[in-house]
């Protein structure tokens, strides 16, 4: 119990130091800014309660809104990825449920099932911070072309990562039945 903590304490602060020190400064022209600091929501254990989760998102997003001087906005948008998680999870849950201690990777549930997971949150919480950024259906296109080439941003940043500093099957448990 005691790694798990700390194992998503490092997490927590890696990717907030991540988004703050060099994601929040990656601008192409104001159009491009991925928000990696949500795969700390997404990797939460799957035994973490769900009042829990709520808190952590709200927590996650205030800390980046502190950093990012975005009056909530970030808040307002992991929490409802946090309220989220559990109805995606029902959602695209395997035939046979998930087993317990269950970790949300590509190499224990499948890419198929990970790539579905990620790109429904992500594009959830995208669209929702940016239509509340705007906030006025004006820029309706323009918002909607900007949350979806974000969306796809961050997507590819977390695969990336998760493969690079993903923990990988151990041999023996790769070619196992």
């Amino acid at each position: 119990m005691i790694v798990k903590v700390f194992n998503n304490l490092k997490r927590f602060l890696f990717l907030i130091l991540l988004q703050v020190i060099v994601l929040n400064h990656v601008q192409w022209s104001g159009f491009v800014n991925p928000y990696i600091y949500i795969l700390f929501i997404l990797m939460l254990p799957m035994e973490t309660p769900k009042w829990a989760v709520l808190l952590m998102g709200f927590a996650t997003g205030l800390i980046i809104d502190m950093f990012g001087n975005t009056s909530g906005l970030h808040a307002a948008a992991a929490t409802l990825l946090a309220f989220a998680r559990p109805g995606v999870l029902k959602l695209i849950a395997p035939r046979d449920g998930y087993e317990p201690e269950t970790t949300f990777t590509p190499q224990k549930l499948g890419i198929n099932w990970f790539l579905a997971y990620v790109i429904i949150l992500t594009v959830i919480h995208h669209f929702f911070y940016f239509y509340l950024e705007v906030f006025r259906f004006s820029e309706f296109f323009f918002t909607f072309f900007k949350a979806l080439l974000n969306s796809a941003i961050t997507i590819v940043i977390i695969l990336i990562g998760i493969y690079l500093f993903g923990k990988q099957p151990k041999a023996n448990e790769r070619f196992s039945g």
